[in-house]
């Protein structure tokens, strides 16, 4: 990668993949080509049998401060169906479990690829906001239902209506951080908490998100139970809390899943 290019990366370490938002010049803002490419990015990411977490950071101390403005015509026109809504609902449908990890800024675009995440675990140093009142834009309406039902309607109003930062202390109180970390330890932090998701049961973990975000239907839940009924996850899991060892679970989303 060459020095101030905008880009994304993937690190891969054991089970975890970590998408990395770089772009120097802008405080990692996200360009239309970051955009385009995340769920592409993604899509091979979740194709991985081995790799159990997904972490989204930024480059830096920084995570991301919003999007890169460009053509304004061009994101009027686009609205709801623009490159950003598209690579969010990308990201919040993704299979298995996200983590955000936060430093710095956190801002408008950035923020909400980190609401779009099922967990945020965020530096002292972190700052957020959603700053569409300071430039006269209607949010597209995914990520601020998304952003609504995190923090709560009045929460979400106050970031929306001021364009306001608030710091890390504040994100927590109202939801939108669940762990606030010393800056030099969120690396550690971020280790120990995906290495303790990637031992558990993939099966377990996948039904859980998939019913918590609302996205199994009936059908979809018969099949879950399905699958702990003939995966052997749970015999797994009894006989090794019996024999006081860790377990070897092994399941994986099936071909096509």
């Amino acid at each position: 990668m060459a020095v101030g290019e905008a880009t994304l990366t993937v690190e891969t370490a054991g089970p975890v993949a970590t998408v990395v938002i770089s772009n120097p010049a802008r405080r990692n803002a996200m360009t239309p080509d970051m955009w385009r490419q995340l769920p592409l990015l993604l899509d091979r990411i979740e194709a991985e049998p081995a790799v159990r977490v997904l972490v989204l950071t930024g480059a830096g101390d920084t995570f991301c401060a919003g999007a890169d403005l460009g053509d304004v015509d061009e994101m009027l026109a686009a609205g709801d169906a623009s490159t950003a809504v598209v690579a969010e609902e990308r990201l919040a449908a993704f299979a298995k479990p996200t983590v955000a990890a936060v430093r710095g800024a956190c801002v408008g675009g950035g923020c909400l690829l980190a609401v779009a995440c099922d967990l945020r675990v965020v530096a002292d140093d972190a700052r957020f906001g959603v700053p569409p009142a300071r430039l006269g834009l209607v949010y597209p309406t995914p990520a601020t239902r998304r952003l609504a039902a995190l923090v709560g309607p009045a929460t979400a109003k106050y970031l929306l209506f001021t364009g306001e930062l608030i710091d890390a202390e504040r994100a927590a109180r109202v939801g939108l951080a669940d762990e606030v970390v010393p800056a030099d330890r969120l690396a550690d932090r971020i280790t120990d908490l995906t290495g303790s998701i990637a031992v558990r049961s993939q099966l377990s973990v996948a039904a859980a998100k998939e019913i918590v975000d609302g996205r199994a239907d009936p059908e979809r839940v018969a099949w879950w139970h399905g699958q702990a009924r003939t995966s052997g996850e749970a015999r797994e899991g009894v006989a090794a809390f019996h024999e006081r060892r860790p377990a070897r679970f092994a399941w994986t989303f099936p071909t096509g899943e």
